[in-house]
């Protein structure tokens, strides 16, 4: 049987690295599934021929995407590595899955402007805002008080992808609405802290050094939950940021009412924060900046989804050639 002591090594190995929920929850899957897949023998009784055959799986017979299949192998790598501590040499050369790479589905301005048209309220404000700063999703849910500076007209997104920070741009035309907002955040937060609530989780061990701050205005979020929760691992009732599966669900909705005839998701409203800011002539180091990628050429995708069409060339077929008309022979 596979021994919960192992899966808590696991856990715990990560969360002492500062890792995100969400990567700690991918590891724990992906390592519980390599075991269940060798019918429950031990990692370490397993070598290079037990992972090939798993990835192998994955890819043959469960057509999982490269990504996925990298995510994968990442997890085994991490249990191989930091929670056995096994030296393998060979472990470094293990093969990952090439990602195709994929041009991202840009809306135009109009079609933004008519997508921010069908959301409503809370909705709408994280939209808005995730367009006007590049963020992510979860970048914009993790938002906290004392990130916004409005008199910068700039944000720090704590955390981000790769525990990563940032500053980026805080649209001027959102100031007002984010102020009125959080004047009712801040009415609701002063109405826990009347019922011996208002506390907010805190990032890795800063409640411990600093016991009161999770009650603090602060360190509250933008957008909390409408509930009290408890979280897993914590017994304490505190309000949360909103799920992002409601806001998902919103811009879906929104979507559909739409009729885009492509797809499109909330992280769409990021793209078209690059590629509008390219055609407004903004530098690509600065919006790599903005959208805190490691490796330009990361950014520089959205040098091909600019709307200009076949990589911004002019076609030799417009420089005023009028040429024989559709009925001509030859």
């Amino acid at each position: 049987m596979i021994t919960p002591k192992l899966l808590d090594q696991v856990r715990a190995a990560i969360r002492v690295r500062h890792y995100s929920r969400r990567t700690e929850d991918s590891y724990v899957h992906w390592i519980r599934r390599f075991i269940l897949f060798h019918g429950k023998r031990h990692p370490s009784e397993m070598g290079e021929r037990e992972i090939t055959a798993f990835l192998s799986d994955l890819a043959v017979t469960k057509n999982v995407a490269a990504a996925t299949q990298n995510q994968a192998l990442s997890a085994i790598l991490f249990l191989y590595q930091k929670v056995l501590c096994l030296k393998l040499e060979w472990l470094e050369d293990v093969v990952r899955a090439k990602r195709p790479r994929r041009l991202p589905t840009v809306l135009t301005r109009d079609e933004v402007h008519k997508l921010l048209s069908a959301l409503d309220g809370i909705p709408q404000l994280i939209a808005r805002l995730m367009y006007g700063t590049g963020m992510r999703l979860m970048e914009a849910l993790r938002l906290r008080v004392k990130d916004l500076d409005f008199l910068k007209q700039q944000l720090v997104i704590r955390e981000g992808k790769g525990n990563k920070d940032r500053v980026t741009v805080l649209p001027a035309s959102l100031i007002e609405q984010l102020k009125s907002h959080l004047e009712k955040v801040r009415a609701l937060h002063q109405s826990d802290l009347a019922q011996d609530k208002g506390s907010v989780a805190l990032p890795f061990s800063l409640a411990r050094k600093y016991p009161h701050a999770d009650r603090e205005w602060g360190w509250q979020y933008v957008f909390p939950s409408g509930n009290l929760s408890t979280a897993r691992g914590d017994t304490v009732l505190r309000r949360h940021h909103l799920d992002e599966k409601n806001l998902q669900r919103h811009i879906h909705q929104a979507v559909s009412r739409c009729h885009f005839g492509k797809p499109v998701s909330s992280h769409t409203l990021r793209h078209c924060f690059a590629t509008h800011l390219l055609e407004d002539g903004y530098d690509i180091r600065t919006i790599q900046e903005l959208l805190g990628h490691k490796d330009l050429s990361t950014t520089m995708i959205y040098t091909h989804v600019l709307n200009r069409g076949g990589r911004g060339v002019r076609s030799p077929l417009d420089h005023g050639y009028s040429g024989p008309g559709p009925h001509s022979g030859g």
